[in-house]
């Protein structure tokens, strides 16, 4: 599999479901804390917080390699959920021969040199894990609006604000020397508390 940036017609159902290195199973985002994320795991919906350091994948954002081009994972899983009439597919545990028969159905000139067992156990178990969690329906696969640049514009002047109130006039760079003043000053504060 390959990680790469697919923006646009984002699956607007599957958009926030991630994977976390170490971790099994899949996670939606629930919300963004100072210092991570809160998550909730999409079969038992327990929900849980990890920290910034944690190594994860958005998988809208995750694509497998095809001869001649990169396929979004969630066109992929629209396609095994067709082949399935949206119901569970194989195991993940199916024999490698299995295995091949399935990814070549899902996504027909995949590449059979890039595109490992490994990842078409992940493919299936990943789809699976979905599927009993309800988020394989056609619903699911319906693409973004235009609505969902309107929320990222709000987004953005949601972080333009915070700047304006330390550097009106520029915005942009305003973002790293806030963070390098407020290193800074905190710096000289503890050595100057050592000394006083």
């Amino acid at each position: 599999m390959l990680i790469a940036e697919f923006t646009k017609n984002k699956i607007m159902l599957l958009e926030k479901i991630i994977s976390i290195s170490g971790k099994p199973g899949l996670f939606k985002l629930v919300s963004q804390l100072r210092n991570g994320f809160i998550i909730e795991d999409v079969t038992t919906k327990k929900k849980v917080s990890i920290g910034n350091s944690s190594q994860v994948s958005l998988l809208d954002n995750i694509a497998m390699f095809t001869f001649d081009k990169e396929v979004p994972l969630f066109e992929v899983f629209e396609n095994i959920a067709k082949n399935y009439d949206y119901k569970e597919t194989i195991s993940h545990k199916s024999s490698d021969e299995v295995l091949k028969d399935f990814m070549t159905a899902s996504l027909p000139n995949y590449d059979t040199e890039r595109v490992y067992a490994s990842d078409i156990k992940k493919l299936a178990q990943w789809y699976n894990l979905l599927q009993k969690a309800g988020y394989i329906t056609p619903e699911s696969f319906v693409k973004a609006e235009p609505e969902t640049l309107d929320g990222a514009q709000e987004e953005v002047s949601i972080e333009k604000e915070a700047p304006k109130k330390a550097a009106p006039k520029a915005e942009k760079p305003a973002t790293p020397k806030v963070k390098a003043t407020s290193a800074a000053k905190a710096a000289p504060k503890s050595t100057h508390t050592k000394k006083g």
